[in-house]
C-alpha cells in the first residue's frame, strides 16, 4: 500500500482458515501485504463430522463480519471476495452491518457510506440443518452489570451455560470468576499490520465490535456445542444516537434489535436451525436492568466495572475501575443512584459524581440537554431525565451540586407529566428468547 492508506482503491477478503483451535482471517488492500487475524479458541475439540458444514459457514461469516475492522482504515468503493461469494442473504447482511455498524465512523470523519459499501453477490451458498446441539448457553461478560443481570437471571432457573468472553482483560476475567459459572476465554489478534496503517494516517474510529464478537461466539458455539449465545443488550441499544443527514446514527447499532434479528435469521438459515441468538435483556429498559443489578448485584458489587476506559486496546487505563469522568461512568452512576443506597454508591465509585460541578456538561449531554446524547453505550436521554427527577425530590441528593442545578435550571423546561421513572421499569413484549430460557426472563419481572 502507499504511504496514504485513505488511496486505496479495493479491499480483499483473501481467505480464512481453522485448524487446531486457531481461526486465521486474512485481508488486504489492492495488491499490498495481507493482514492476518487469528481468534484462538482454547483447548478446542475436534469438531464432529455432522457440524463440518456449519463449522465452514461461521468461519466464511467471522471471515466477512470481521473484516469490518480493516475495512475501515481506507473505505474503498470496491470490495472483493476471493473464492465463494455471497448468496444475497449474506450480502444484505453485510452490507447493513459495514453501513450502520461503521455510521458514526462514518459521520465523525465526514464521510458518507451509502452507496460505497456494496458487497459482492451471486453465490449459493448451503442451506442449514439441525445440529441437535446441546441445550446449554454462551454467556457473553463484559464486566459490567448487564451482564451480570443475565448471568444471575440463567443461573436461576438452573440452565447449563459457560460465562464467555473475548480478549486478555484481567476485569472481565475477575467477574467472570466471581459469577461461579464455568469460563471460556476466547483470544483475538488483530494484525499488527492495522495499527501499522493507522500509524500512516488510516480512517479510524468505532467500529461495530459486538457484531464482530457476536461471530465468534457463534463460532465458538458449534465447536464446542452450545446451542444458544445468550448477550445482554438493552432495548434503549435500538435508539439511535442523533440523525445526519437522513441517516441514524447509532453506536450501539450491533446491539440493537436489527441485528439480532438479522443475525439470528442468518444463523438459523444458513449455520444450524437449532443455534439461537439473542438477547436476554431486549425487553427492558436501562433503568430496569440497573434495578434488577442493585438488588441481585452485591456478589460483584467490588469487581464490576462499566467504564470503558478499561476497555482499551490502546492509551492509558485508569487507575481505579471507574475514572469518573466518561459518559459510562456518568451514566451508570445516575441510573444505579434511584435504586440503590447513598453511601453504597458513593463507596463503589470512591466519590459523588452528582456533587461535583465541573461534571455538568457530561451529565447535560445524557439529559440531553443542550447536545444530543454521547456516542457511548448509555440509556435514553428521557430515562436519563426520569432518574434525575427522581433524585431531586429525595432529601438525601436534592442538596448535591448538579441534583440542585438540576431543579433550578432544567426542570423548569421540562415536563414533568414525563419524569417518571415507574414506565421504564415495565419490560416490552418484543425478544428472541427461546422457550427453554423463558423462565430466566420471568426471572427479570
Amino acid at each position: 500500500m502507499s504511504l496514504d492508506p485513505r488511496k486505496a482503491q479495493s479491499f480483499h477478503f483473501v481467505r480464512h482458515t481453522y485448524a487446531d483451535g486457531v481461526a486465521e482471517l486474512v485481508y488486504r488492500f489492492d495488491d499490498g501485504e495481507e493482514l492476518i487475524e487469528r481468534v484462538r479458541f482454547p483447548d478446542a475439540p475436534l469438531v464432529p463430522a455432522e457440524r463440518a458444514g456449519a463449522l465452514a459457514a461461521v468461519l466464511r461469516l467471522l471471515h466477512l463480519m470481521a473484516g469490518v475492522s480493516y475495512y475501515k482504515a481506507a473505505v474503498p468503493e470496491t470490495i472483493v471476495v476471493h473464492g465463494e461469494q455471497p448468496d444475497d442473504a449474506t450480502a444484505d447482511l453485510l452490507d447493513a452491518l459495514y453501513l450502520h455498524g461503521l455510521a458514526e465512523f462514518a459521520y465523525r470523519n465526514g464521510l458518507d457510506l451509502r452507496g460505497r459499501v456494496r458487497f459482492p453477490r451471486g453465490g449459493n451458498l448451503p442451506s442449514a440443518g439441525v445440529l441437535d446441539l446441546p441445550r446449554r448457553a454462551l454467556l457473553p461478560i463484559g464486566g459490567g452489570k448487564d451482564s451480570v443481570v443475565v448471568v444471575e437471571a440463567v443461573k436461576s432457573i438452573g440452565a447449563d451455560a459457560t460465562a464467555t468472553w473475548v480478549g486478555n482483560s484481567p476485569l472481565i476475567a475477575a467477574c467472570a470468576a466471581r459469577t461461579g459459572l464455568p469460563t471460556l476465554n476466547i483470544g483475538r489478534e488483530l494484525s499488527p499490520g492495522l495499527f501499522e496503517l493507522n500509524r500512516l494516517g488510516a480512517w479510524n474510529g468505532h467500529i461495530p465490535v459486538t457484531a464482530v464478537n457476536s461471530a465468534i461466539l457463534a463460532m465458538a458455539a458449534v465447536i464446542y456445542g452450545y446451542s444458544a449465545v445468550v448477550f445482554a443488550n438493552e432495548r434503549s441499544a435500538s435508539v439511535a444516537t442523533l440523525e445526519y443527514e437522513g441517516q441514524e446514527v447509532n453506536h450501539q447499532w450491533s446491539k440493537g434489535f436489527m441485528f439480532e434479528q438479522a443475525l439470528q435469521g442468518y444463523l438459523h438459515s444458513h449455520v444450524a436451525q437449532d443455534l439461537d441468538y439473542c438477547s436476554l435483556l431486549r425487553p427492558h429498559s436501562e433503568l430496569a436492568v440497573t434495578r434488577a443489578f442493585a438488588r441481585l448485584g452485591a456478589p460483584y458489587f467490588e469487581v464490576f466495572s462499566s467504564c470503558n476506559r478499561n476497555f482499551r486496546i490502546l492509551g492509558p487505563k485508569p487507575a481505579d475501575r471507574w475514572c469518573g469522568q466518561c459518559p459510562k461512568c456518568h451514566f451508570v452512576f445516575l441510573a444505579l443512584a434511584p435504586f440503590m443506597p447513598k453511601p453504597r454508591l458513593l463507596t463503589i465509585f470512591g466519590r459523588n459524581l452528582l456533587d461535583d460541578e465541573s461534571q455538568a456538561a457530561g451529565f447535560d449531554a445524557l439529559l440531553e440537554f443542550r447536545d444530543h446524547k454521547p456516542f457511548e453505550c448509555v440509556g435514553e436521554g428521557a430515562e436519563a431525565r426520569a432518574a434525575m427527577y427522581t433524585l431531586s425530590q429525595r432529601a438525601e441528593w436534592k442538596e448535591d451540586a448538579l441534583i440542585a442545578r438540576f431543579r433550578r435550571e432544567i426542570l423548569p423546561q421540562l415536563d414533568v407529566s414525563l419524569l417518571a421513572v415507574e414506565p421504564w421499569l415495565q419490560p416490552a413484549s418484543a425478544h428472541l428468547v427461546p422457550a427453554w430460557l423463558h423462565g430466566a426472563l420471568d426471572a427479570l419481572d
